[in-house]
């Protein structure tokens, strides 16, 4: 089976899993009570795959999708104000054709990219449960092995910066001693020859603070770009 394939049956195999009720319902019950601004809309409403380039040397790896974000568009980091941020960042570095992602039929193309979730269906307060992260993480171990070509990752928080860290250790990998922190902007060379470079979450609760600025966002991207060209 060819590299695209298994990711296409991965795709499947993700968008069509039910094995953590309580998201089930949540991501279903958001879709039948959406906010007055997205009354009248379709709804995913199921499991988010990845997203970007086949043959991309970035893996990004986020949290979850938001309840009205992805889980209303059907694609990562879509439709939502986090998205506004990552994508208007991809763009710049080079990685994005366009710098906006509204919905899955707008043109977007990503190059050299792909983007991923620890979690990929919606949860409720934007906080998967131990249990859902550890029955989700079967799905980020495949991807981790479909691109383990890939040069660069980049966490964008604490928790999927965790999250990678432990599949990559499913993976076979090895973590460094003593266990890496989680820092904004900090890289790590991986003992598998990846950099590892970890980010804030562009969430509104880090952008609308000012804990994450453009220019730090940027930043990090700036330096996957820069590995890539090593």
């Amino acid at each position: 089976m060819s590299p695209m394939s298994v990711l296409d049956e991965l795709h499947r195999s993700v968008t069509e899993c039910r094995r953590c009720p309580r998201l089930v319902r949540w991501r279903e019950a958001s879709a039948k009570k959406p906010p007055r601004r997205y009354l009248g809309m379709d709804y995913w409403a199921k499991p988010l795959p990845g997203f970007g380039d086949p043959a991309a040397r970035v893996l990004i790896v986020g949290l979850a999708p938001a309840a009205h974000g992805g889980n209303r568009t059907g694609r990562m980091f879509t439709g939502d104000r986090s998205g506004d941020w990552l994508y208007g960042a991809l763009h710049t570095a080079g990685f994005a054709n366009q710098a906006n992602s509204d919905h899955r039929e707008d043109g977007l193309k990503l190059s050299d990219c792909y983007i991923t979730a620890a979690v990929h269906c919606a949860p409720p307060g934007n906080k998967p449960s131990l249990t859902e992260f550890n029955r989700c993480r079967p799905y980020l171990v495949d991807e981790l092995k479909i691109f383990s070509h890939a040069k660069v990752v980049i966490a964008l928080g604490k928790i999927a910066f965790d999250a990678f860290l432990a599949a990559y250790q499913e993976t076979g990998g090895v973590i460094p001693k003593p266990r890496p922190k989680f820092g904004h902007g900090r890289s790590l060379d991986l003992p598998n020859g990846q950099l590892l470079i970890s980010s804030y979450h562009p969430s509104q609760q880090n952008t609308f603070t000012g804990k994450l600025t453009r220019p730090m966002f940027q930043h990090v991207f700036a330096l996957a770009k820069a590995a890539l060209n090593e």
